[in-house]
């Protein structure tokens, strides 16, 4: 067995306002698939104006939908290559 390292890159990239921001984070799959999950965090009007706050919760978000497409991929490419049903694990 041969071991190897490889490596994703991960960007995300983010646009605010006052009141909200949104998430876009984008991997590059080294078969030049791109995936790509959005996140959005919305500011209560008696909260302080925190944007790094702002940043977490959406980067969260958009990295959580992110996770999300990768696992449905993997799962439709075992599928297409087994000819069977896998069945995912929920995280």
């Amino acid at each position: 067995m041969t071991n190897s390292v490889v490596g994703w890159h991960i960007e995300l990239e983010f646009q605010e306002d006052e009141q909200h921001t949104r998430a876009v984070a984008l991997v590059r799959l080294p078969d030049g698939t791109e995936v790509r999950g959005h996140g959005h965090a919305s500011r209560h009007r008696v909260d302080s104006n925190q944007p790094r706050v702002g940043e977490e919760i959406a980067g969260a978000r958009a990295l959580n939908e992110l996770a999300m497409q990768l696992l449905t991929k993997a799962h439709d490419e075992i599928d297409t290559e087994s000819g069977r049903t896998s069945h995912p694990i929920n995280v």
